[in-house]
């Protein structure tokens, strides 16, 4: 048994415990692909090595023509709302121009989000193929463990529900018609022709549902995507964390220490629910490895050149961490900034219109999910981005969990620059302008209810000769 397999690399799938550590998986974002692909945010797949050199060509061709076909989609919808906006700005009616305003933001917005993952596509891949190769799959050979699996289950689970919550809230606006049993269409913005006629009807009808779907999966998409990111940092910040503590733990076990003196300190390490210290990680759950199978596979190198090597290699998670990190800044900090507009805007268009609008039973459903996917994306983005700050600089206090210092003269260089590093807190910022946390949850809010409240004055103004 090689003492640092136990990260789970490539090459070697050693496991704990079968119920607590399954199998590596070998591709973590399966289903956000699958996602990406099929609704047009990917112009450039990449396609099976058998296939011919002409069937290629014509997948490609495909694939950039239906992106181009989403994207139409999405921002010709946003053009008819434009329009219908400047028609009813005359009226004054503000019922109908906030109506017709935030449609034409949720559908700039969707067809900014196509085009940004359609832009993003080639890089997302390679980011994510890169996570995928070189994550760890759980923590250093040791007393206790941790699987990095429960993010992805975590992760893989959120996708599931947060994109059937998004098609739910959209589709159910779009087939409101049918459920009525009325001939209209789910969307009420002006075309330059008859939209209900019956050669139109339809074609109309099937567009805007078609588009409503788009809504529903870049939302979640975006959404779902960060999430993802954001839990599997994370748990590999537990990962890390759990190898710092049983680094001494790790020597003794890979230098011949008896079954009997790793059981008192498994017990040290791994204290009850009462007197366990509290959020030592954020997304996984630790466990006592089975100290029998352990010594019954090891080898016994020297002591320290075992510390040494395991310090190493936790220092190789830490800096794949903070790469991983860099890149997710990268791709999100455009993103987070025109969603975080756009979800300033939408929030309080869609509580003025729930405040003042008509009391229509199915309108005022529809109104309460849009609002709901709203408040719950921003929380999303900014609860996860305040747990990653948060949890980014606790590589020291993981640290001291573990008896190092018995191994200070070997180590003492490397300890002293991986504690400095371990500073180096993780950020993702909306346009490198604030940073995506709580405190821009609060301004979000603040600023929307603002809006709010000078829309009501407005509303209030124009009521008045009326009385």
């Amino acid at each position: 048994m090689a003492s640092l397999q136990f990260h789970g690399n490539v090459d070697a799938d050693i496991r704990y415990e079968v119920d607590l550590d399954p199998a590596r998986e070998s591709n973590l974002f399966r289903l956000l692909m699958g996602l990406q692909l099929a609704m047009g945010m990917k112009p450039s797949p990449r396609l099976p090595k058998w296939w011919p050199k002409w069937l290629k060509l014509v997948g490609n061709l495909l694939a950039k023509a239906y992106c181009a076909m989403v994207i139409f989609t999405s921002l010709h919808l946003g053009v008819l709302f434009t329009k219908t906006t400047l028609d009813v700005l005359p009226t004054g009616e503000l019922q109908a121009i906030t109506d017709a305003l935030t449609m034409t933001i949720i559908y700039f917005f969707t067809g900014y989000g196509t085009i940004y993952w359609c832009v993003r596509s080639r890089r997302l891949l390679a980011y994510m193929e890169h996570i995928s190769r070189d994550y760890r799959h759980h923590s250093l050979a040791g007393v206790t463990f941790v699987s990095s699996h429960a993010s992805f289950t975590k992760s893989r689970n959120f996708t599931t529900v947060w994109i059937m919550a998004c098609l739910l809230g959209v589709i159910s606006w779009g087939v409101s018609p049918l459920i009525l049993g009325i001939r209209m269409l789910p969307l009420q913005c002006w075309y330059p022709f008859d939209a209900l006629a019956p050669i139109t009807y339809s074609a109309v009808y099937a567009t805007q549902l078609f588009g409503q779907i788009l809504v529903g999966v870049t939302y979640g998409f975006g959404g779902s995507l960060f999430v993802t990111l954001s839990l599997l940092l994370l748990g590999q910040f537990d990962v890390l964390y759990c190898s710092l503590k049983n680094l001494d733990a790790h020597a003794k076990l890979l230098a011949g220490e008896s079954v009997n003196s790793l059981s008192m300190l498994q017990n040290e390490l791994l204290l009850k629910d009462s007197s366990r210290e509290l959020n030592q990680y954020a997304v996984l759950q630790e466990h006592p490895t089975d100290l029998l199978m352990m010594c019954s596979r090891r080898k016994y190198p020297e002591r320290g050149n075992v510390f040494h090597s395991a310090l190493v290699e936790c220092v190789r998670l830490h800096r794949f961490i903070l790469h991983c990190a860099v890149e997710l800044e990268n791709l999100f900090s455009p993103y987070c900034l025109v969603k975080s507009l756009q979800i300033t805007f939408q929030l309080c268009l869609l509580v003025f219109v729930g405040v003042s609008g008509t009391r229509v039973v199915l309108r005022i459903v529809n109104q309460l999910q849009y609002l709901g996917l709203t408040l719950f994306e921003l929380l999303m983005f900014t609860y996860c981005g305040e747990l990653l700050s948060r949890h980014s600089i606790r590589s020291g206090d993981a640290f001291w969990r573990g008896a190092w210092w018995k191994h200070a003269h070997l180590i003492r260089q490397d300890i002293l620059i991986f504690l400095v590093n371990s500073r180096r807190a993780v950020h993702v910022s909306a346009g490198k302008f604030y940073v995506m946390d709580v405190n821009r949850l609060r301004s979000v809010i603040t600023q929307a209810f603002s809006f709010l409240t000078l829309l009501q004055k407005l509303a209030a103004k124009k009521a008045e000769p009326n009385l």
